[in-house]
């Protein structure tokens, strides 16, 4: 296939379309959880075999060999085929588009396909990749996505009230370049890490999975690169944060305050907002946050709505410094192979 087939269908028509269309998955999960979900014997929690607060709780306590099988053939040909399709799409000359590319069309079809198959692989085994695998790796795959989105964006809107950070050019260029193959694989990973259980976490966790993968699946279109649907994809993980944070009996408070604040602090300053509208928004952020700790926690622990924000920042550097360096290593490996060669 190729641009022969492109430039059929909008893709800000497409972008509304499939909105709608995570929110009837969504329902759909719902539904068919409320009538016919029936989740097995859960494992009993392992104590001292993991971090404290990072045992999942929704894993069959005896998983077969299908159940396993299921999760993981379905998960991997999931992950290949958008990684094809994104390799497809980056090796040829391709333009930002307001239509569709063929190739969109493919991942947004594939991303529903699989979608349906993980409900119905639910339903039979319920397991996810959760038996074989530690939670953290799924939170910390989606965090390090963050952070490389922090990365990319700098150069635009700036990490600090609209300051730039001097971070490497070169690891700037490389997370750009290559962000896709990791990004759709944060988001798949995790997406095939939970069962489609009906729980408030679970539900606003595959919405925002499905939101996360409406953007991934917008590639070379202009709606990929649109600041204000990035900055919604970005922060819809505040409701996501929050409700697990309540169902897990953590302090709520943090996730809602951390999260909204790197809105205040980054991502509200690449809106093209005016200076007014920013200090606004800012001070009825600051409103808000003290009076929830001054209803929760108390006004003392408010300092805990810069604990996520310092967590990225410095993450954001050590990232930058890692692909730096192995920028430079493969650099050096390619200059020494072309020279043996």
């Amino acid at each position: 296939m190729n641009d022969a087939t492109d430039n059929v269908i909008d893709v800000s028509r497409a972008l509304w379309f499939g909105i709608g269309i995570s929110f009837a998955f969504v329902g759909l999960i719902w539904l068919t959880g409320e009538l016919w979900l029936e989740p097995p014997p859960f494992a009993e929690r392992q104590e001292g075999a993991v971090m404290p607060g990072m045992w999942y709780l929704w894993q069959a306590a005896e998983p077969t060999f299908w159940s396993r099988a299921s999760v993981w053939t379905a998960y991997v040909l999931h992950q290949v085929i958008i990684w094809y399709l994104i390799w497809r799409a980056t090796h040829g000359d391709r333009k930002y588009s307001s239509k569709l590319h063929w190739f969109n069309i493919a991942a947004l079809a594939t991303n529903a396909v699989f979608i349906l198959v993980h409900l119905a692989q639910t339903h039979i085994w319920y397991d996810g990749l959760a038996q074989d695998v530690a939670e953290f790796s799924s939170q910390a795959s989606v965090v390090i996505m963050l952070v490389a989105i922090l990365i990319i964006e700098n150069e635009r809107r700036g990490l600090l009230f609209g300051a730039k950070l001097p971070l490497p050019k070169d690891a700037t260029q490389a997370i750009r370049k290559y962000h896709g193959y990791y990004f759709s694989w944060a988001i798949l990973y995790t997406f095939w890490y939970h069962p489609m259980d009906i729980t408030g976490g679970h539900l606003l966790g595959f919405l925002y999975m499905f939101m996360l993968m409406l953007q991934g699946s917008l590639f070379f279109t202009r709606m990929h690169v649109n600041p204000r649907w990035t900055v919604v994809s970005e922060i819809s993980v505040v409701a996501h944060g929050v409700m697990v944070a309540i169902l897990a009996g953590q302090e709520w408070p943090r996730f809602f305050a951390g999260f909204l604040g790197m809105f205040v602090i980054t991502q509200m300053h690449g809106l093209g907002l005016s200076k007014a509208t920013r200090w606004v928004l800012g001070l009825l952020y600051i409103g808000i946050v003290a009076t929830i700790y001054a209803n929760t926690e108390g006004l003392a622990a408010s300092f805990e709505a810069g604990l996520i924000p310092l967590v990225e920042f410095v993450l954001v550097i050590i990232v930058s410094i890692l692909v730096f360096i192995l920028c430079r290593v493969l650099g050096t490996v390619n200059r020494q192979t072309a020279t043996s060669n």
